[in-house]
């Protein structure tokens, strides 16, 4: 298991399909935003443990579509999506420069 810290803004990648950001949060709680593939089986503990599955391989529960994100809270996810690929495209050009 890996133990970070990490801050606002900052993400990471598994493998080259899957981005978790870190947008913030408080003392208790934490938000992220999980980019991954529709294809990807993205499940929150406390919906296994509400269905009464364990979080191993195969187990799988079905979840119906929740509301719809607010229009507000989309800006914010693309606001801050955009930002990352601009600092990646920053670093890029200066590592190209660089080498």
């Amino acid at each position: 298991m890996l133990k970070l810290t990490v801050k606002p803004g900052e993400y990471l990648l598994i493998g080259e399909e899957i981005k978790l950001v870190f947008a913030g949060g408080s003392a208790n709680n934490l938000r992220i935003l999980v980019d991954a593939p529709k294809s990807m089986h993205v499940a929150r503990s406390a919906s296994l443990e509400k269905h009464g599955l364990a979080p191993e391989p195969g187990n799988r529960v079905t979840h119906y579509r929740d509301r719809e994100i607010s229009t507000e809270a989309q800006e914010k996810i693309r606001a801050i999506l955009m930002e990352e690929r601009k600092k990646e495209r920053r670093q890029k050009r200066a590592a190209a420069v660089k080498g």
